[in-house]
């Protein structure tokens, strides 16, 4: 019997439980193969409109599998989303199959979608048989002793460490045979250009994870957050193409302080993805809906200081760092992710929606659920939220998180004629703008107070004050 395997967001052959399942379902005759045809679908309509970091990182992911798999890998396409079904269908007819197997999406899209794919198969009298998930612990698992899901992230923590999870799990010793549909259409060829050759796959996953551990892991407690070193793991990518599982890494991970810090951020991504399972409605709206009355500004100068913010050149130096990196690497530090979110909604008054959008379009490791609950963390109006009184200072969180500069300079040519800590500071120093660098487009002192006072008209109480 063969079996269809359909990848999604699970570009990896090790620790992949459904793809073990469908391997161990085509069970053969004595002695021979487990036959398999493993397919991706591509929505052809959404590739095209991805920008060139995303449509490369995705095209370097399959190739990376399609390698793995001695080069049969079904890549096929589909005009949009609403062909997958017959898509699959197709690749069943083609395999002789009645079951396509593939590993359970969580996120509102990933599971209109399978529902929709299941709905159709079921009419053919395919079977579309769900397994795992791409986190160690599925959303929803995990509960508060009155079955409500958490709120907050701490105690959500403990229970997720109390449920546990599996150890990763092998590809099957088997005999298997990958199986090729004729005339398969390959990769999508990028219509866009990349700022860089883009690596990716399950082999550099691992390998990037194995740097990590030498190079950084003992020390990400103190140093995750410096935007200036290479304190993280870099796997954001991976995790979001599923080319490695959450599990593979927690399995290594100890004790330590470093490592304990290391395995909350884990945690934090799958709390976001639980916290999207059960309010499907906050990809794109308020967790809490009060938010929404906020003011916020609108109109041509709101518009030109979004664009001022997306292409970095606010005149905040550690801001435009951040939003240039994003431009020129598709990735940005965490801190400093969480250092533009701020700016744009506590100092620029723009919701969070548009920030998210932006970064959406250009993160080549986006995943919705840490996406839109970041963000929602940092305007104040989301799950276990930062207060929206916590307004980080652009300028004291440059000098923490990037004393020398370096980040700085790295990103903001304008300003590698200024030596140190100067650079987060140019209108302090003398010939600051001598290369052209952009004027502040706000006072963040004025700025902060006015967020508090809209605060204020929505009648939010403020039980404290923090600047971040």
């Amino acid at each position: 019997m063969s079996t269809v395997f359909w990848f999604t967001k699970d570009l990896r052959l090790q620790d992949n439980l459904a793809l073990n399942l469908a391997i161990r379902s085509a069970a053969p005759a004595e002695g021979a193969s487990h036959r398999v045809t493993a397919v991706y679908v591509v929505d052809a309509g959404e590739y095209a409109d991805l920008e060139g970091i995303r449509q490369h990182s995705l095209t370097e992911s399959l190739k990376a599998l399609n390698s793995s798999l001695g080069g049969r890998l079904n890549v096929l396409h589909s005009p949009d989303a609403s062909g997958f079904g017959q898509q699959l269908a197709n690749a069943a007819t083609a395999a002789g199959s009645n079951r396509v197997f593939a590993t359970r999406l969580f996120d509102p899209q990933g599971k209109k979608l399978q529902l929709q794919v299941g709905r159709f198969l079921a009419g053919l009298g395919i079977h579309l048989i769900l397994e795992d998930s791409q986190y160690a612990v599925p959303p929803g698992s995990v509960a508060k002793p009155d079955g409500t899901p958490y709120r907050v992230y701490t105690p959500f923590f403990k229970a997720w460490c109390a449920i546990g999870w599996q150890a990763p799990v092998s590809l099957p010793d088997l005999k298997i045979e990958w199986r090729l549909i004729p005339a398969s259409p390959g990769e999508p060829v990028p219509t866009k250009p990349a700022p860089f050759p883009v690596k990716a796959g399950e082999a550099f996953a691992l390998r990037t994870f194995d740097r990590f551990k030498k190079r950084a892991l003992n020390q990400y407690d103190e140093q995750r957050n410096r935007a200036d070193l290479s304190g993280t793991s870099h796997l954001s990518h991976a995790l979001a193409f599923g080319e490695i599982h959450p599990r593979t890494l927690l399995a290594q991970l100890g004790d330590s302080s470093a490592h304990e810090v290391y395995r909350k951020e884990i945690a934090w991504r799958e709390f976001y993805a639980d916290v999207l399972w059960h309010n499907p409605h906050t990809l794109t709206e308020y967790y809490e809906p009060r938010f929404a009355e906020m003011r916020y500004d609108k109109g041509e100068l709101a518009d030109a200081r979004l664009a001022a913010w997306q292409q970095g050149k606010t005149g905040y130096p550690m801001v435009d760092a951040g939003m240039r990196q994003l431009l020129s690497d598709g990735w940005m530090h965490n801190r400093v992710r969480m250092i533009v979110a701020s700016f744009l909604v506590k100092d620029l008054h723009l919701e969070w929606q548009q920030g998210a959008e932006w970064f959406e379009r250009h993160l080549s490791d986006f995943d919705p659920a840490s996406n839109t609950h970041g963000w929602q963390w940092t305007a104040g109006c989301g799950t276990d939220a930062s207060p929206y009184y916590r307004i980080f200072n652009p300028i004291l969180q440059g000098l923490k998180f990037d004393p020398n500069g370096d980040y700085v300079r790295k990103y903001v040519p304008e300003l590698r004629h200024l030596d140190g800590a100067d650079v987060h500071t140019p209108w302090e120093v003398i010939g600051g703008y001598a290369d052209g660098y952009a004027a502040r487009v706000v006072d963040h002192d004025v700025e902060r107070n006015e967020s508090l006072a809209r605060l204020e008209e929505i009648k939010v109480p403020i039980t404290g004050y923090r600047e971040g």
